[in-house]
């Protein structure tokens, strides 16, 4: 006779402390989840600062790992130059690989060294660089766009800050603690950067779509057109990024309201620059003391 297919789990007392383990940790797992959504309506400035918390435990992680993934991948490399390479000659077959190799590397260090010597050029063409730090992570499967810094408050990173790569504006910084920063991408569609248009001037404003993708929209005239290849800098507009910085180029033409690609990819970036804002916070004005109402004269 075939045993019953819906066994309980009272035959066998590991199976009741793996289902009793189950659910104390989807218990403790719910209980912790609303603990953190609490904080995070009832005092957001906690729940901020929690958040930086976990990302100095989990920086260090992501920056081990983002050098592990580099060994890693070129590995691949090294397999298929070593298999690839035919000679019938085993000394002179040895020599081309050993020379192979040495190529490669050669080749990686300039690369390597060509984009360093664009990013010291860009640091010294930036009025008041503020540090130059490791984009660790990025968000790419999310709805939002950040990324992480491995620079905060104690680097001299403060919100607001634009932040920008070799090849153009990556977005600014919304958060920081003490040794990390939290970037919102120009990707993200809470992302609203003033632009003009290099050929002509034309005043826009660049918004992210959340997919990797910007929106161009005219701000000063209407039914402007946008012909592919338009290419839109920052217009210093706003006071947060400073004027030139490369921003966009338009994908397909159209008119007022178009899609555009970014420079600053930043899932191909490992380096960035933060800077200081194109122009300080305004100064709050001080608020006039009340005037004093007259005591009225005491009677006689």
């Amino acid at each position: 006779m075939a045993p019953p297919r819906n066994r309980r789990p009272g035959f066998s007392r590991r199976a009741q402390y793996t289902v009793f383990a189950a659910y104390v940790l989807a218990a403790t797992g719910a209980f912790v989840g609303a603990i953190l959504l609490i904080i995070s309506v009832i005092d957001p400035r906690a729940f901020a600062s929690l958040r930086g918390a976990v990302r100095e435990v989990t920086t260090p992680l992501s920056t081990g790992l983002d050098w592990a993934w580099d060994g890693v991948a070129s590995v691949p490399r090294g397999i298929g130059d070593y298999f690839g390479a035919v000679d019938e000659n085993r000394q002179l077959r040895a020599r081309e690989e050993a020379t192979r190799r040495y190529l490669i590397q050669a080749r990686r260090l300039n690369r390597e060294n060509m984009r360093l010597r664009v990013l010291l050029a860009l640091r010294d063409r930036s009025p008041a660089p503020v540090v130059s730090a490791r984009l660790v992570n990025s968000s790419a499967s999310s709805t939002r766009r950040y990324a992480t810094l491995n620079a905060g408050s104690r680097q001299g990173v403060r919100r607001g800050q634009p932040v920008r790569g070799p090849n153009g504006l990556i977005g600014r910084i919304v958060e920081t603690s003490p040794n990390t920063a939290s970037v919102l991408l120009i990707i993200d569609t809470a992302s609203i950067v003033p632009v003009r248009r290099t050929r002509d001037g034309l005043s826009a404003i660049v918004a992210g779509l959340g997919d990797g993708m910007v929106e161009v929209r005219s701000a000063g005239i209407a039914n402007a057109a946008m012909l592919a290849g338009d290419v839109f800098v920052t217009s210093g507009a706003g006071g947060i990024y400073p004027p030139g910085v490369p921003v966009a180029q338009v994908a397909r033409s159209g008119r007022d309201v178009v899609q555009a690609r970014v420079f600053a990819d930043p899932d191909g970036l490992d380096f960035a620059l933060v800077e200081r804002a194109f122009l300080p916070s305004p100064v709050p004005r001080p608020t006039p003391d009340a005037t004093p109402t007259p005591a009225a004269p005491a009677p006689e």
